[in-house]
């Protein structure tokens, strides 16, 4: 797996542990790329941390179990949800400041990790020990079996259906891998959605769950479309 200048090719190449960035509704996948826009004194010092070391981060929702926090707690700094035990590593491939003290990244998925435990670290933010997904650093080995026209109608049906457009040339441009990473990061869906897109075992898996989440939000659509005439 190359993200930006940096290969990874096993185990050596990755931290045992990570700074962590919990963000529910976010989804990075290996290969994918993720804007982010970085406010919050705990997580521009752990971008700062980042950058003056190996430029990775790990990307993580919180538990989507975890009983719902009270209202305005998720704005309190000191609020810690549990985290889901899968999440994705990423490389800060770009990093730019905005004079206001924000700071504007992107993430270049490196491969999944499934937390093991969180660390009792004296910094503001959260770092884990973590167990990294070794196949995702090799090309999918199922990438000619992804139904990808299967994909594509599900996806144009979608388009349709909320009046938006897509750029069709870059699309067919796309290799297998890069579509389904692609549409699943960019897919508007919730966050337990994303949840199981992250956690598909394999691309052909991954790609028949997007296609079947898009489809019941499309029969969802149109059970309340109808609803409305009645």
């Amino acid at each position: 797996m190359q993200a930006g200048n940096i290969h990874y090719r096993s185990g050596d190449d990755l931290p045992e542990s990570v700074p962590v960035f919990p963000l529910q509704g976010a989804l990075l996948l290996p290969g994918g790329q993720v804007p982010l826009n970085i406010f919050e004194p705990r997580y521009l010092a752990m971008v700062d941390e980042a950058m003056a070391s190996n430029r990775i981060i790990g990307l993580i929702q919180p538990d989507l179990a975890e009983k719902p926090a009270e209202p305005g707690q998720e704005l309190d700094e000191n609020y810690r949800p549990n985290l889901s035990s899968v999440g994705c590593l990423g490389r800060i491939t770009s990093y730019s400041e905005t004079g206001d003290g924000r700071v504007l990244i992107t993430l270049h998925g490196i491969c999944r990790f499934r937390m093991v435990e969180e660390l009792n670290v004296k910094k503001p933010y959260r770092t884990c020990k973590i167990v990294p997904f070794l196949n995702d650093l090799s090309d999918p080995a199922d990438v000619d079996d992804v139904d990808r026209e299967a994909l594509l109608a599900a996806f144009r049906a979608y388009l349709e259906a909320n009046n938006l457009e897509a750029d069709w040339e870059g699309i067919a441009r796309a290799d297998n891998a890069m579509l389904v990473n692609a549409l699943s990061i960019m897919s508007p869906f919730g966050a337990a959605e994303k949840q199981a897109l992250l956690e598909a075992p394999d691309l052909k898996t991954r790609a028949a769950t997007l296609i079947a989440i898009t489809e019941m939000i499309l029969a969802r659509e149109q059970d309340d479309f109808d609803k409305r005439l009645q």
